[in-house]
Parts: C-alpha cells; sequence; structure tokens
C-alpha cells in the first residue's frame, strides 16, 4: 500500500541530518528561545534570563541551533543578537503550540 505524503523525498543522509536537528531542538530551553526569536532579535543575557539559565548554558544551546542552521548572530557593539534565520521553524512552532499550548 503507497502512502501519500508531501512529494518531497528523502536520502537516508536527509533523514539522519533531519534526525540530528530535530534531536537538537528537542529541548525546553531551545523551544523557548526559538519561540521568543521567532517575535523578533534577543541578546544571549535576555533569552539566558527568560530561560531561567546563565548565560554560558543559553549560549551553548544558540551554538548548537546555529550547527544546525536554525540561526544567526550579529554584533551590535558589545551585544550579539540571535535571530531565526529557518523559516521553516515558524511552521514547527506553529504545530507544536497547537498541540501543546494551553
Amino acid at each position: 500500500m503507497k502512502s501519500k505524503g508531501t512529494g518531497a523525498t528523502l536520502t537516508d543522509a536527509g533523514f539522519q541530518q533531519a534526525a540530528e536537528c530535530l534531536k537538537i531542538l528537542a529541548h525546553p530551553q531551545r523551544l523557548k528561545m526559538v519561540q521568543m526569536l521567532l517575535s523578533g532579535d534577543y541578546t544571549v543575557g535576555e533569552l539566558a534570563e527568560a530561560c531561567g539559565v546563565q548565560s554560558h548554558v543559553a549560549s551553548e544551546h544558540l551554538r548548537l541551533m546555529q550547527r544546525c542552521q536554525f540561526l544567526d548572530s550579529k554584533r551590535e557593539g558589545r551585544n550579539i543578537y540571535y535571530k531565526v534565520i529557518e523559516p521553516h521553524l515558524t511552521e514547527i512552532m506553529n504545530c507544536i503550540e497547537s498541540r501543546f499550548g494551553t
């Protein structure tokens, strides 16, 4: 029996890459950071405070998400601002919010 898909076909390498990036995204603090960053640019300190973690922990989360090309950063003076560059994160967060939101 054929299943109905979206039309896109993934290779084994594509499945592997998707799984790695979804594992990185699958963390409560990272999801909260993504949700915040979808509404604007934030510094490490602002994200750390909102998530209740130390700045070095927030920096590590951000570094991992940058590795999957979810985020980018730009320096303005002494501050580094992070922003979402992966357009599909909006759709992913919409699914998460509709399924698990209150």
